[in-house]
């Protein structure tokens, strides 16, 4: 399991259910967007064990090229974009602590990733909604080599829970 920097980074490590020491490849903070991609072809590639990768599509867009190198490789893994056409993390500080004023955070691109996918060569698959989850997962890992996942989430979804800035854990945020 790999991590780009991010949301999805968090509701990783604060929700993916963890079996086994030594899985989960994160730059716990100290990365760059697009982290995750290199490294997730290295670790699939080491092991040799399908890999999934959880980016954002801000990050997944820094490095997204690396896909041909997936894809002639044939390297066994999974990129699952958590599609919400924004920079979730920056625009969650944005709405809670900066007053919803919104700063180059919503991206505006109209990427199409299952396309995007397909063109390099790798299998493009996407989910609209909770019921295609099962179904879509299932497909992406029953194929042999790379796979685009495209997920809709909503631009507003937060990570929770989370300090405010300059805070304590009293002052945790739980709930908006």
């Amino acid at each position: 399991m790999v991590t780009d920097v991010g949301q999805h980074q968090m509701w990783t490590a604060q929700y993916y259910p963890f079996h086994k020491r030594r899985t989960f490849i994160t730059s716990g903070g100290l990365g760059t967007m697009g982290f995750g991609m290199g490294a997730a072809i290295g670790a699939a590639q080491a092991t040799g064990k399908k890999t999934v990768l959880f980016t954002g599509d801000g990050s997944f867009g820094m490095n997204l090229n690396e896909l041909a190198t997936a894809v002639s490789q044939n390297t066994p893994l999974v990129i699952v974009i958590m599609n919400n056409n924004v920079l979730g993390m920056v625009r969650q500080w944005q709405n809670l602590f900066f007053d919803k004023h919104y700063s180059q955070t919503t991206l505006n691109r109209q990427t199409d990733f299952v396309k995007l996918a397909e063109a390099f060569g790798a299998r493009g698959l996407r989910i609209m909604n909770r019921q295609e989850l099962g179904p879509v997962m299932a497909e992406a890992f029953a194929h042999t080599g790379p796979v685009v996942v495209d997920v809709a989430i909503d631009p507003d979804a937060f990570v929770l829970p989370m300090l405010p800035p300059g805070g304590s854990f009293d002052d945790i945020i739980t709930e908006v």
